[in-house]
C-alpha cells in the first residue's frame, strides 16, 4: 500500500538580505541533483541518531521535519516506531519512496515550519543541521510554537544542529574548502558568513571534465541559548543538551549539540 502524499502550506518568503545569495529559495537546495546524490556520503552517525531518538519515541508515533530521503526515518521505523514526514522536496519524497519501506511513510509536503500535520506525537524531530533553513528568527520561533502544539503531554522535541563558534574564527567572514579532489574531478565548499544577521550562505561546487556544477544552500544559525528562548517562547524547556548522540557531555569545544525540549 502507498501512503498519499497530504499537502500542507508550502509558503516561504523570498530573500530579501542584504548581500544574500540572488534569487535563492530553500527548495533550490535539494532538487533532483541533490536527491540522486543525498545518500552517496553519510556522516556516519546516523546509526547513533536513529538509537537516541528511538529512546526518546516512547513506542511512537514520531514526526521528522524535513524528512528527505529518509535517511533517519527509515531504520527508525525498521526499530518499530511509526513516522511521519514532512518535507518541501517532492525530489527528495521521491527518492524517500523510492527505498523499501519508504511507501509506507505518511508525508506531508510543505514548509517544516507550519507543522501542516494532525494529532499530538511524542516525538518530534529535526536533525543535521535542518532547523536552521529556516532563514528568518520568525520562522524559527513559529517552528518551535507549532511543534508545541503537536506534542502530547510527555512529548519532547529534539533538535541537532552545529554550534556556530567557528564561524567566528574565519579570515574575512569567508572560507573555501576542498571537500574532494580526483585526478579528474574537485568539489569545493565555498561559504561566506554574516555575523549580524546569523547567515551562512554557501555552495557546493563540483569541477570536472562533465562540466561544473553549483548546489546553494543558505542557513540561519541560532546560538544554543537563543534556542532555548525560543523553546521558552512556545511553552517548553530544555529537558537535556548533548555534544553527540552517543551522550557525549557538552563543552565549550562542541561542534555540534543534541538538545530535547519538552514541557
Amino acid at each position: 500500500m502507498v501512503v498519499p502524499l497530504q499537502f500542507g502550506c508550502a509558503r516561504r518568503a523570498r530573500s530579501t538580505r542584504i548581500g544574500a545569495v540572488k534569487n535563492y529559495e530553500p527548495v533550490m537546495s535539494f532538487g533532483q541533483a541533490s536527491a540522486a546524490t543525498y545518500d552517496n556520503e553519510m556522516r556516519g552517525d546516523e546509526v547513533d541518531a536513529v538509537a537516541f531518538l528511538e529512546s526518546r519515541a516512547r513506542g511512537g508515533p514520531a514526526l521528522e521535519l524535513a524528512i528527505g530521503t529518509g535517511r533517519i526515518a527509515l531504520p527508525l521505523a525498521a526499530r518499530g516506531v511509526r513516522v511521519d514526514g514532512i518535507d518541501i522536496s517532492s525530489a527528495m519524497i521521491d527518492r524517500l519512496r523510492s527505498k523499501p519501506g519508504g511507501d509506507q511513510i505518511s508525508v506531508t509536503m510543505g514548509d517544516f515550519a507550519d507543522v501542516a500535520v494532525t494529532g499530538s506525537y511524542p516525538l518530534v524531530y529535526v536533525v543535521f543541521n535542518t532547523l536552521f533553513n529556516l532563514l528568518t528568527q520568525d520562522d524559527q520561533v513559529r517552528c518551535f510554537q507549532n511543534v508545541a502544539s503537536h506534542l502530547d503531554a510527555a512529548g519532547c522535541f529534539v533538535v541537532e544542529v552545529f554550534v556556530p563558534t567557528w564561524l567566528h574564527r574565519l579570515r574575512d567572514n569567508q572560507y573555501v574548502d576542498a571537500e574532494a579532489l580526483a585526478v579528474d574531478s574537485v568539489r569545493l565548499d565555498v561559504g561566506r558568513h554574516d555575523a549580524v544577521r546569523q547567515t551562512l550562505d554557501e555552495s557546493h561546487v563540483s569541477l570536472s571534465a562533465a562540466g561544473i556544477t553549483v548546489n546553494p544552500i543558505v542557513c540561519r544559525y541560532s546560538w544554543p541559548s537563543e534556542l532555548d528562548l525560543m523553546a521558552r517562547l512556545a511553552g517548553l524547556r530544555l529537558h537535556e543538551r548533548w555534544g553527540g548522540w552517543n551522550g557525549e557531555a557538552f563543552t565549550a569545544d562542541s561542534r555540534l549539540h543534541v538538545s530535547v525540549f519538552g514541557w
